[in-house]
């Protein structure tokens, strides 16, 4: 029976850390530049975006954000989510 949904090309592994992948997601975020436009040193901007795109479909940026929050607020010894 043929699968009507391809399976997942094998591709080479990839040679970036998925901490260089977030550093280039969040320096677009931060300065809002185009993805084309990422500092030479990060990885190539389109396997930065495909990896945003893919992160953000499954709640992974969100995560990221509420778990930094957390800590931010901890070190400045407030509440989390804000609480009084």
């Amino acid at each position: 029976m043929n699968h009507p949904i391809p399976k997942k090309k094998k591709t080479c592994p990839t040679k970036w850390t998925k901490r260089q992948i977030l550093d280039g997601i969040l320096c677009q975020l931060k300065n809002g530049c185009n993805w084309c436009d990422l500092p030479k040193d990060l990885p190539h901007y389109s396997t930065v975006f495909w990896h945003y795109k893919q992160w953000r479909s499954q709640g992974v940026i969100e995560n990221i954000r509420d778990v930094l929050h957390a800590q931010v607020r901890q070190k400045v010894k407030k509440k989390p989510n804000g609480q009084v």
